[in-house]
């Protein structure tokens, strides 16, 4: 079981890399999902240090938005290799719901409507990005 979420999140980026060589789908996605993967898994490392310490926690909200924006495959690997957040039943029912909102809303920036709106995001998030760097 313990290898299962590892597996899930490999498949998992296997697939986006896929969609990604193989169709329309911008880099972008891969890179954010790796990014936000290694982000999400060091905000559970640094929780976990607080929880074993009694320090100032990270709030579960806030675990569950780096899981749904695109984190969730570092979330299900941390959980698993820290032992981290592996025994709350309400916390794993709503990663579990981040996970799935996350692969419909990727398969979904692959139909045709979809596509068109994800690309125009991009855009307009590489023009914020260039007018904030210039």
């Amino acid at each position: 079981m313990k290898s299962l979420n590892f597996g899930i999140s490999a498949v998992y980026l296997v697939f986006v890399t896929c969609t990604v060589l193989f169709s329309h789908a911008p880099v972008e996605f891969l890179s954010s999902y790796i990014v936000l993967s290694l982000l999400t898994f060091a905000v559970y490392a640094k929780d976990k240090r607080a929880a074993v310490k009694g320090e100032w926690r990270t709030k579960e909200s806030t675990l569950h938005l780096l899981s749904l924006i695109g984190g969730w495959p570092g979330a299900l690997i941390a959980q698993r290799k820290l032992r981290h957040k592996t025994k709350k039943q309400p916390f794993k029912l709503i990663l579990w719901v981040t996970v799935v909102l996350n692969c419909v809303a990727f398969v979904w920036t692959q139909t045709p409507k979809g596509s068109v709106i994800s690309h125009a995001v991009l855009a307009e998030l590489h023009q914020l990005l260039a007018t904030a760097i210039s």
